[in-house]
């Protein structure tokens, strides 16, 4: 357990394919169903205080109460998806923390010493940050708001997962706006 944070609730695989990850994970390791967006709406994106319009395909599906989520990147925007591919590095990335209180635990990260290097939202209260953290790979720390929709559709990754028998492994993300408002 993070004393910042609580649990971790995500583990980030960066990838190279993700289609043949997520057919290794469901297939090899009875992890499903996968929740798949080819090009996540990712709105606000900075990275290391710059603005850039990335194009990044996720896969979410969970294993017990634990998130995966497979990340491909589909343009060449800077990143620490990028910089991480490009180290010669694939798999674990990052791991993340869930917050319905962005705002009070971002600022408590800070004053922490960690720094928000990578940042934006997808949808109503969708905010999120990875933080310069890496001292080793797989190291990164992200910090994502779960509130509204983003956490019901969380939530609706993890029951998914819960009695699945293996039938379609590959599904659409559910759609954030007919979710819960926030």
């Amino acid at each position: 357990m993070s004393k910042l944070f609580g649990e971790i609730r995500q583990l980030g695989y960066v990838v190279h394919d993700i289609e043949a990850a997520m057919q290794f994970w469901s297939r090899e390791l009875g992890v499903g169903p996968w929740f798949y967006n080819p090009k996540v709406p990712i709105e606000n994106y900075q990275y290391r205080g710059h603005s850039y319009q990335p194009h990044n395909s996720v896969a979410l599906a969970n294993s017990g109460f634990v998130q995966v989520e497979l990340i491909q990147c589909r343009n060449d925007v800077p990143s620490m998806y990028r910089d991480f591919l490009q180290a010669g590095r694939t798999g674990l990335q990052h791991v993340a923390y869930w917050t319905e209180d962005y705002d009070r635990d971002l600022a408590n990260a800070t004053a922490h010493g960690l720094k928000n290097v990578m940042s934006g939202e997808v949808g109503a209260n969708g905010r999120f940050c990875y933080f310069d953290t890496e001292f080793h790979p797989g190291a990164v720390v992200e910090l994502s708001e779960v509130a509204g929709p983003k956490g019901e559709m969380f939530r609706l990754i993890r029951e998914a997962s819960e009695n699945w028998d293996g039938k379609d492994p590959v599904r659409p993300f559910p759609d954030l706006s007919t979710l819960v408002k926030p």
